[in-house]
């Protein structure tokens, strides 16, 4: 028997590649669930991935999907978004991809207020080379780059992206499956730059250096410490993983006029 989704995977890429108690396929699967209920023919939506564990879910996705280099995800979505304003475009990577190789993509792709709807998977190190540091490994946290501790401040991504202006930003974990497809169909109703941060295990790195042997430790983590606060001051929830609260929520929810509705309304006038 059939699930109801199942159109909208492409089968011959199964089976998938993620590790036992990744957080990814949850991403994947609340994805869908919001392209669905969004009500947009299919064919006016494509995502957009650059390189790693979590650009891997458009592969798996039966629609229009572009696959990019290591974080360049943010530049080619804005192309597709300035040839084609019909689109609604999407962006799935990891903290890696847009934090660290595509961080300046991902500055101005927010100043523009460009019209894309972008998740961020959050895991904490790069996941598929090794579990490397990335910049939002907590402070003190191990990574295989990082055996004593990192050293480096991280960044707290929620405050980061409000300060560029986006119109949308927002936080969820993995354990958050419908206020995390909530999440997905809001940006999909809403025009701007709009971001969603989806906290994740990595089971095999992460995790396992930083005493969650599993993915439900971490999981059971999240279920002790989660606090909804959608009025939270965003210059405090930051995440160290040393016990204090993790602050999820819809931070921010103030449509203004994108990009490519400032670029026609100023060619207009000529």
């Amino acid at each position: 028997m059939k699930h109801p989704t199942d159109s909208m995977l492409r089968e011959d890429r199964l089976p998938h590649i993620w590790c036992p108690g990744c957080g990814l396929g949850i991403v994947m699967r609340c994805y869908i669930d919001a392209l669905i209920k969004s009500g947009v023919p299919l064919e006016r939506h494509v995502c957009v991935s650059g390189i790693g564990c979590t650009s891997r879910i458009p592969g798996y996705l039966n629609m229009d999907t572009y696959h990019t280099t290591h974080g360049r995800a943010l530049p080619f979505a804005t192309g597709m978004k300035v040839a084609n304003d019909n689109l609604l475009v999407s962006v799935i990577a990891g903290d890696g991809d847009l934090f660290n190789i595509g961080g300046n993509h991902l500055i101005h792709a927010a100043r523009r207020n460009m019209d894309l709807n972008v998740i961020c998977v959050n895991n904490f190190n790069y996941g598929m080379t090794g579990g490397q540091f990335s910049a939002t490994t907590p402070m003190g946290r191990v990574t295989a780059t990082t055996k004593k501790g990192n050293i480096e401040e991280p960044f707290n991504i929620p405050h980061v992206v409000s300060s560029l202006g986006a119109s949308f930003v927002s936080r969820w974990t993995v354990l958050h499956m419908r206020q995390l497809s909530k999440a997905i169909g809001r940006m999909m109703e809403m025009k701007g730059f709009n971001f969603l941060e989806v906290i994740s295990p990595c089971p095999p790195n992460f995790g396992r250096n930083n005493n969650f042997p599993d993915a439900l430790s971490m999981l059971e983590y999240f279920r002790k410490n989660c606090v909804e606060d959608d009025d939270a001051d965003l210059s405090g929830v930051g995440i160290s993983f040393s016990g204090e609260k993790i602050i999820v929520g819809n931070f921010i929810d103030s449509e203004k006029p994108p990009y490519h509705e400032r670029e026609k309304s100023l060619f207009a006038r000529r």
